[in-house]
């Protein structure tokens, strides 16, 4: 039988999709609140790839991803991302969203998100989420899966994912020798 180890901690992050910096304000501020201290502001990109969040948020959009400074447990993915769809609700006005927040965590390997649709690669956690890998590493980077959303599979963000990375792995380095004897 196979031996049961601990997990190792992840890197969680949101990429938030907005139109006005005011409401990526809040939701950055309420997500600090909820998940912790930011420790990466990723640049803002323009969200081109679909009108899908048009006729609810208007245009132009953006999207932005920011890390979380303290390494978490991958099984509180589910979790991450009913906290983000409550800061998009809390933020709402005339029930529209101002902001859309997908939640997801990396590691070493791969790239994450957490969503509430299901769809044929999504492995189902729990509360309604799915999980969708969007991404593994491999030689230098991040390499998108033909289902990934094409905004990740463009490498608009690839930048961001691996700086993400590197403060990962520093963070990781740094808890094995604190726990070494």
């Amino acid at each position: 039988m196979a031996e049961i180890k601990s997990v190792a901690p992840v890197k969680y992050f949101a990429a938030i999709l907005y139109k006005e910096k005011t409401y990526l304000e809040q939701g950055l501020a309420s997500l600090e609140k909820r998940w912790g201290s930011i420790d990466i502001y990723g640049a803002d990109h323009l969200f081109d790839v679909t009108d899908y969040y048009e006729a609810e948020m208007g245009t132009p959009l953006f999207r932005r991803l920011v890390s979380f400074e303290k390494l978490l447990c991958p099984s509180l993915v589910a979790d991450m991302k009913l906290g983000c769809n409550e800061v998009e609700t809390l933020l709402s006005v005339d029930g529209k969203r101002t902001i859309n927040i997908d939640a997801g965590y990396l590691d070493h390997n791969k790239v994450l998100l957490a969503s509430a649709k299901e769809a044929g690669q999504k492995i189902y956690l729990g509360k309604g989420i799915y999980a969708d890998l969007a991404g593994r590493y491999k030689a230098g980077s991040y390499r998108p899966f033909e289902w990934s959303f094409p905004d990740f599979r463009d490498g608009r963000y690839d930048k961001e994912l691996l700086c993400i990375r590197d403060v990962y792995l520093k963070q990781c380095k740094c808890r094995n020798k604190a726990v070494s004897f």
